[in-house]
């Protein structure tokens, strides 16, 4: 039986890495351009410039990366050093805390290097201020002392590409993204893409499956690729202890209808969402402070968290007024829609 009191931290269809996964990830990566399966206009984009950037001999220019979890940001930055036969030094936004740390990691970076630094929004304010001149002028600006003797020490640094990825672009400041050369938003992926990454990830853990079961797997992975990996791995243990280790349609099933995922690929609080909404609220409009009381969730969680595949299929809708539940999400968890009310 489903889990009735998951959290977002246990969820199979959350796109966020959990800390178990780190293994599989770097497992199932693509490690070239042309094995990374969907996002075409990027990939396109992507080897123009590294081709070149190689037949200048110069570094690339640098890159920011967004769109939602999940989507292959962070494979893309190892795929893009690799292609550019440098190494990469990755990092993330919270943990440079100090003007120190980033600046040990700049004076170490070779010619060619690629620094990737995950969730750039949140960057603190005066460490984004010393990467300005790093990134356009390759140098760190040092002061050295304080009060009136204090002076400045500019250090010069190698040629880099700095890869930043982000889930919100609209915290970035507007200095630090007019710094990136190139910006690329990845999209949802379609579902026949998702079917490639399921076969393809299915041949490297020696998983045998069917055609059947890699289109239900795909249609319940919400377009990304991090949930349809998730999925794989656990369809692939109930078919070694239920079944004789080959994924077929009754296995994947029988995977789903344990694991609580339906059809459209919602989970037990995707589900407890639209119910409240539904039931406590006669489907809204319903405020966000509101609704995040009822079902005992912040407000971030759902706004950021559990609404954007909510809403990319149709199921709510942000009014003015609130959040409301539409007629699909209705009639998909068995209620009657409501009659819509005329003026004679």
């Amino acid at each position: 039986m489903p889990n009735q009191n998951q959290t977002v931290d246990d969820r199979l269809v959350e796109p966020e890495a959990k800390s178990d996964e780190v293994m599989l990830d770097i497992t199932l990566r693509p490690q070239h351009l042309d094995e990374f399966v969907g996002q075409e206009p990027i990939k396109q984009n992507l080897n123009i410039s590294i081709q070149a950037a190689k037949k200048r001999a110069e570094p690339l220019e640098h890159i920011l990366l967004y769109g939602n979890p999940g989507l292959g940001k962070t494979t893309l930055a190892h795929i893009i050093s690799r292609e550019m036969g440098g190494s990469i030094k990755v990092t993330s936004g919270p943990a440079l805390e100090k003007i120190g740390d980033l600046a040990a990691i700049l004076s170490n970076l070779q010619t060619g290097e690629v620094l990737f630094i995950d969730e750039i929004h949140r960057l603190n304010k005066v460490i984004e201020e010393v990467l300005y001149p790093a990134l356009e002028d390759y140098s760190l600006d040092i002061i050295i002392g304080k009060g009136p003797s204090a002076r400045v020490i500019r250090m010069p640094l190698n040629r880099f590409t700095l890869i930043g990825a982000t889930t919100k672009l609209s915290l970035l400041s507007g200095p630090l993204r007019d710094r990136f050369g190139h910006t690329f938003h990845l999209n949802f992926y379609e579902p026949a893409d998702i079917e490639k990454i399921i076969t393809r990830n299915a041949a490297i853990l020696g998983c045998a499956m069917d055609d059947d079961s890699t289109k239900l797997i795909s249609s319940r992975a919400r377009r990304t690729p991090r949930i349809a990996n998730r999925l794989l791995k656990r369809t692939r243990d109930v078919a070694d202890v239920e079944g004789v280790g080959k994924i077929d349609k009754k296995i994947t099933q029988q995977a789903f209808a344990m694991l609580g995922i339906d059809e459209f690929g919602l989970d037990e609080v995707d589900r407890r969402l639209l119910t409240t909404l539904i039931e406590k609220f006669h489907g809204g409009p319903a405020g966000l402070n509101t609704l995040a009381a009822a079902i005992g969730e912040e407000m971030d969680t759902i706004e950021t968290v559990y609404e954007p595949f909510l809403l990319q299929i149709g199921f709510l809708e942000r009014t003015p007024r609130g959040r409301k539940a539409t007629n699909a999400a209705y009639s998909h968890l068995g209620f009657e829609p409501p009659k819509i009310q005329t003026l004679l």
